[in-house]
Parts: C-alpha cells; structure tokens; sequence
C-alpha cells in the first residue's frame, strides 16, 4: 500500500491528541496502544522517505565494557 502525506498528518494529528483511533483512506482504524501507532507512523514515515528518494533514518547501538 502506497501512503500519502494526509496518511502520516492523520496519524501525527493522532497522536498529538492522544487518541488511538485513526481516519485514513475513507477508513477508521484503531491501535492497540500508542506505542503501536507511533510504530504505524515510523513505517509511513520511512515508505514516504522511500517514494521521494530520501534515506531511511538508521541508528546504531555500541555496546563496550569498560570493565576490562
């Protein structure tokens, strides 16, 4: 499924109001939590990056010990 900007400002709308309940694409959908519809955005976020050329954001973790 292709996403359009309205997508990501519906679900951004969203969660700027704490809600759980999202309107896109004529349809209503309902997350579970808010953890999983700032994961929903994050992937609207990146396929929007992807169709417009842009990067995906990558992060990376070090883990040392400094116990040695």
């Amino acid at each position: 499924m292709a996403f359009t900007s309205n997508d990501l400002d519906s679900v951004d709308r969203a969660i700027a109001m704490g809600q759980l309940e999202v309107d896109y694409d004529g349809k209503k959908v309902k997350f579970r939590s808010m953890d999983e519809l700032i994961k929903a955005r994050n992937l609207i976020r990146d396929e929007l990056a992807l169709q417009q050329g842009t990067p995906r954001r990558r992060s990376s973790i070090a883990i040392t010990n400094m116990n040695r």
